[in-house]
């Protein structure tokens, strides 16, 4: 499943214009039931359902399981054969709180809390963090060199972001594109549960900036480390010292920016 496609577009500049084949990001809807009930509609970039849906579920504290049990059906195609409609089924025992708190809207790709209905459902719970792991400049500067030999979808088309998993050996885990940063994650968390790798992710890296809903999804599946590209924002900073988690910013060569846990890292 490609999560690029062509079109054709016309360049212009000051004395000329000219047709050229465009290389794009896929974007589409997907339509989340859990028990045949709707749940959420989140626009993603098409593949690894399976892993966007259990990232999702888990993050939203829907579906926390952390064994390998996940009954996921796919129910209707689009007319580019992606899902479109897909279903979860939980029993009474399986399900978490989140499960009934549907979203009201419609969860676009650039933002992971959208159409939540209040504030409360937003806010970080659960205890700081305590895995004392230890990651030197050097292992943040491999691993994003890592990440981004297997960016395939951003090399071709620049509209991709990306998140991996590492584990404490700065040794890859699992990279998922998307063109939304939230959904990346979901995706690479989602892979994790669905393979029992949970347990190892040590380091979570992503290819854009750090808002809050980053952070939450990294402190519900327990990752120590976070690193990004770009900047935080100041809730991403205030969020992480809270709930124990090393936010580090700014990762360009072997240059990073600490703005909680600074513990971790070891020069």
């Amino acid at each position: 499943m490609s999560l690029i496609s062509k079109f054709k577009a016309v360049k212009f500049n000051a004395s000329r214009e000219w047709e050229v084949e465009d290389t794009l990001t896929n974007e589409a809807a997907l339509q989340i039931l859990v028990n045949n009930e709707p749940f959420s509609v989140t626009m993603r970039t098409p593949g690894s359902e399976k892993d966007l849906v259990r990232g999702l579920l888990f993050a939203e504290n829907a579906y926390d399981k952390i064994q390998n049990v996940f009954r996921y059906q796919t129910l209707e195609l689009d007319s580019f054969g992606n899902p479109s409609v897909v279903n979860v089924f939980l029993s009474d025992d399986e399900k978490a709180p989140g499960a009934d708190s549907k979203r009201s809207l419609t969860s676009v790709s650039s933002c992971g809390i959208c159409g939540k209905e209040d504030l409360s459902s937003i806010a970080l719970c659960g205890d700081p963090i305590a895995d004392p792991v230890v990651f030197s400049p050097q292992q943040i500067t491999k691993m994003f060199d890592a990440m981004a030999e297997v960016q395939d979808a951003f090399l071709k088309s620049g509209g991709c972001h990306a998140a991996a998993v590492f584990d404490a050996n700065a040794r890859l885990i699992i990279m998922k594109e998307d063109i939304g940063r939230h959904n990346a994650v979901d995706k690479v968390i989602g892979f994790c549960l669905n393979n029992d790798l949970l347990t190892h992710a040590n380091c979570l890296l992503v290819s854009g900036r750090v808002s809050f809903e980053i952070i939450s999804k990294a402190h519900r599946a327990g990752i120590p480390v976070l690193a990004a590209i770009s900047a935080p924002s100041s809730l991403a900073v205030q969020s992480s010292r809270d709930c124990g988690i090393t936010l580090l910013g700014f990762c360009r060569g072997e240059n990073l920016t600490a703005y909680s846990g600074e513990e971790r890292i070891s020069v």
